[in-house]
């Protein structure tokens, strides 16, 4: 691993590494996305994803992870106007809910990181419609993620899809870095201007990961301190993958 200023750079066998932490999250997040239904508590979905994850021999990144005060979890489980870092409780889920679930493992001292929004049940068009972007942009985005372009072809191309579709990207959270740390240099806003920003490098893995809001781009932090809604309580939506850029294609970490 090489760093430099805003760059941290992998070599082979740490990206290697990297993957299989990466499908140990798919493989949690493909178990507790089965979990989802009416009546399941966001504190079962929590505790399924921990022993998934412990289960490998690896750890989970988020519980415990530095803020206000330690994260409490392994999962972020965020319903309707939660945006991101929702705190699992004894919340049930109830029936046209959408819910976002974001983990992070810790496998050999590397991390994979990603997320997904569904539907619980039978959900709205309009929710239904705002996870098809939220998703789409996520792979508008992956696209770019090549050797030689910027951070800001990545963003612009995210904000291009999102806006395009008539939702809207929130300014203050943004895609980032990770490898040994949950968060590295560079961050990636989900909005910016194509050719603008850092040059990707081969050996840089980022989490690209659009949060979309139905009303407006304005946010704010709900008194747990961890908690991002939507300012006007609009749905919101939420995928990530942690990406490598190579010299060919990008390459998906998160994904069995």
């Amino acid at each position: 691993m090489v760093v430099v200023k805003n760059e941290v750079i992998k070599n082979d066998q740490e990206i290697a590494v990297m993957r299989e932490a990466g499908r140990i999250n798919a493989r949690v997040l493909k178990e507790v996305k089965a979990l989802i239904e009416p009546g399941i508590t966001t504190k079962a979905l929590d505790e399924s994803a921990e022993e998934i994850i412990r289960s490998y021999g690896a750890i989970p990144t988020f519980k415990g992870y530095p803020g206000p005060y330690p994260f409490p979890a392994t999962l972020t489980v965020s319903l309707n106007e939660e945006m991101v870092h929702g705190i699992p409780s004894g919340r049930t889920l109830k029936e046209g809910d959408i819910v976002s679930v974001d983990c992070g493992t810790t496998y050999k001292g590397f991390i994979g990181d990603s997320a997904f929004t569904a539907g619980v049940g039978e959900i709205s068009l309009e929710a239904n419609r705002l996870i098809q972007v939220t998703r789409e942009s996520l792979y508008k985005g992956i696209e770019q993620m090549r050797a030689g372009n910027h951070v800001g072809d990545v963003s612009a191309a995210i904000q291009a899809y999102v806006e395009g579709n008539g939702f809207h990207v929130p300014r203050k959270y943004t895609g980032h870095g990770v490898g040994s740390k949950m968060h590295e240099p560079p961050q990636v806003p989900n909005f910016g201007v194509p050719g603008k920003g850092l040059q990707l490098k081969e050996g840089m893995t980022i989490a690209i990961e659009p949060m979309v809001l139905v009303g407006t781009p304005k946010t704010k932090v709900l008194s747990d301190k961890w908690t991002v809604i939507s300012e006007d309580r609009s749905l919101t939506a939420h995928y990530e993958h942690t990406i490598a850029v190579t010299d060919k294609e990008p390459v998906i970490l998160t994904r069995l």
